[in-house]
């Protein structure tokens, strides 16, 4: 079973704000999306990500499932 996320608060300024809600849009993510994404790359160059960090998942939409065996289906 995966861990719980954690919720956390965070105040931003304004401008700042919609400077990160623009590049997740450009990057088809959600602003929280963008936010995890360059806190995860922050850490990793700073050496200091923990090794059982699970990975984030890609931009855009996830895969639809097909109904006969769980896979995504590359037809459509």
């Amino acid at each position: 079973m995966a861990a719980e996320r954690k919720k956390i608060l965070l105040r931003l300024d304004p401008g700042v704000h919609d400077a990160l809600a623009r590049w997740a849009a450009d990057d088809l993510r959600s602003t929280n999306a963008q936010i995890e994404f360059l806190l995860r790359r922050a850490l990793a160059e700073a050496g200091r990500l923990p090794s059982g960090v699970g990975k984030i998942r890609r931009p855009g939409r996830p895969a639809k499932e097909t109904e006969h065996d769980g896979r995504a289906d590359d037809n459509e």
